[in-house]
């Protein structure tokens, strides 16, 4: 990888698309195709759960802010 790229994360869509070249004793496309699935799923789980939680620190931190002023608001008119 060059210095400086980053991988952009995967997508739940690109792990179920992915295809593999099939060799003579290779593993079982079916199985292979299944777990795929299987991680393609949680991965959905966790980038969702993720954006909850984004969403939630950014509410949280309005709220911060918010109380921050009208505390800041109540000392100076004392």
């Amino acid at each position: 990888m060059a210095e400086g790229h980053q991988r952009q994360p995967l997508r739940p869509w690109q792990i179920r698309e992915r295809c593999f070249n099939v060799r003579r004793r290779g593993l079982d496309p079916v199985e292979i195709r299944t777990f795929l699935y299987r991680v393609a799923d949680e991965l959905t789980v966790a980038q969702t759960a993720l954006v909850a939680v984004q969403e939630e620190n950014v509410r949280i931190k309005n709220a911060l802010r918010a109380w921050q002023s009208a505390q800041s608001a109540n000392h100076r008119y004392r």
